[in-house]
């Protein structure tokens, strides 16, 4: 946020045309918890979880980084995919949110 707050004076010092922001981006967790996909854990989800994601995407789905951890038994396939689910959809409503705080800047 502050880099886009210090890009917007540029811009409006006329020190640059337009706000170069190419593409959104966010960052989530996700972890399986009791058998059940968690989005955004918490302090004790986090310790009880079975399998921990760390997701960072692009508003356009492509993946920046992508780290997904069992903390004891391996996970299958189909629990990585619910993971990857929840962390686009919560990286989607990240970004939503993004813009909207960004656009009271304008």
């Amino acid at each position: 946020m502050a880099l886009y707050i210090a890009v917007k004076r540029m811009k409006d010092a006329r020190m640059i045309a337009e706000v170069p922001v190419r593409q959104y981006l966010a960052a989530v967790s996700c972890g399986i918890v009791d058998g059940t996909p968690v989005l955004d854990l918490d302090y004790t989800e986090d310790f009880q979880a079975s399998t921990d994601l760390n997701c960072v995407m692009t508003e356009d789905g492509r993946l920046v980084e992508l780290q997904a951890t069992a903390e004891g038994a391996p996970y299958t396939r189909g629990d990585l995919d619910s993971m990857l689910g929840l962390a686009a959809k919560g990286i989607k409503d990240l970004i939503v949110a993004q813009k909207r705080a960004l656009a009271t800047l304008a």
